[in-house]
C-alpha cells in the first residue's frame, strides 16, 4: 500500500518536472519535446543528475551546477504541488479512470496557473491538449460523466463568453477556454462550485491588494490561478459543498 503511494508521489513529481518545461517554453513558443533541457543562464545542457525532481534542487542548493546561477524556487514548488495533487487524487478515487482523468486535469491547471500568473496568458496549445486527451478519459470515468462534462463545458464556456462581452473584454479568451475545459472535467453541477469559489477568492484577493495599495481598480489580475484553485476545491469537495448549501438554504 505504501509502495503504491510512494510510486504515485514519484510519478507526480516527474510529471511536475515536465510541467516546468511547459511553463517555461510554451509562452516563448518553444517546443516542449524536441529540445533537451538546459540552463537558462549559461545554456549548458543538463544531465540526469541535474533533473531529478525535488532532489536535484536540494543537492545543488538551488543553483546551476555549471554557472552557479540561482534556480527559481518555482521548479521544486511545481514538482511538489503536482506530486501532492496526484497523491490526494489517488486517496480519493483509488486507481481508476477517473483518477487518471483528474491527474491530467490537475497537470493542465498547474501549468495554466503558473503561466498566467507570470505572463498573463493561457496558451491555446495547453487547452487543446487537455481537451483532446481528456475527452476519452472523461468518457471512461463512468456512466454519464461525458454527458455531465459536455453540459459543464457549454455552461462554463458560454457564461464566461457572456461575461467577456458584457464587461467589454474584462474576461480574457484564455479564461473562457480554461473555464470550458474545467466544465468538461468537473461536469455539471460541480462546475458551479468551481466558478463560484474562483470568483469569491479572486474578489477577496482583489480587495486585499487594493487595500494594501499593491493594485488599483484599473490593474488587471490574472484569473487563471483562481480558476485552478476553484477547480481543485470542487474536484475534491463539490459534493459536500452542494449538500451543505442545500441544507442551509432549506432546499
Amino acid at each position: 500500500m505504501y509502495f503504491v503511494q510512494v510510486l504515485v508521489f514519484i510519478i507526480g513529481a516527474c510529471i511536475g518536472s515536465f510541467l516546468n518545461v511547459c511553463i517555461y517554453r510554451l509562452p516563448r513558443g518553444q517546443s516542449v519535446v524536441s529540445n533537451p533541457s538546459h540552463c537558462p543562464g549559461c545554456g549548458r545542457r543538463l544531465g540526469v543528475p541535474d533533473l531529478v525532481p525535488l532532489l536535484s534542487y536540494v543537492l545543488l542548493k538551488g543553483r546551476c551546477r555549471y554557472c552557479g546561477e540561482r534556480i527559481s524556487a518555482r521548479y521544486p514548488l511545481v514538482e511538489l504541488l503536482t506530486a501532492l495533487l496526484f497523491l490526494v487524487a489517488y486517496h480519493f478515487w483509488g486507481l481508476q479512470w477517473q483518477t487518471v482523468a483528474m491527474w491530467l486535469f490537475f497537470a493542465v491547471l498547474v501549468t495554466a496557473a503558473f503561466i498566467d500568473f507570470q505572463h498573463k496568458i493561457i496558451p491555446d496549445e495547453l487547452i487543446l491538449a487537455g481537451g483532446v486527451l481528456g475527452l476519452p478519459l472523461v468518457f471512461l470515468s463512468g456512466p454519464g460523466k461525458l454527458v455531465d462534462g459536455l453540459i459543464g463545458f457549454l455552461f462554463a464556456g458560454l457564461l464566461f463568453l457572456f461575461i467577456a462581452v458584457v464587461s467589454n473584454g474584462g474576461m480574457g479568451g484564455g479564461d473562457i477556454k480554461l473555464s470550458a475545459l474545467m466544465g468538461l472535467y468537473l461536469g455539471f453541477p460541480n462546475i458551479i462550485v468551481a466558478l463560484f469559489s474562483s470568483f469569491l477568492l479572486g474578489g477577496l484577493s482583489g480587495i486585499a491588494l487594493m487595500a494594501l495599495r499593491a493594485k488599483n481598480r484599473k490593474d488587471s489580475v490574472p484569473f487563471g490561478p483562481f480558476l485552478a484553485f476553484g477547480s481543485v476545491l470542487a474536484a475534491f469537495y463539490s459534493g459536500q459543498i452542494i449538500r451543505w448549501y442545500l441544507h442551509i438554504s432549506g432546499l
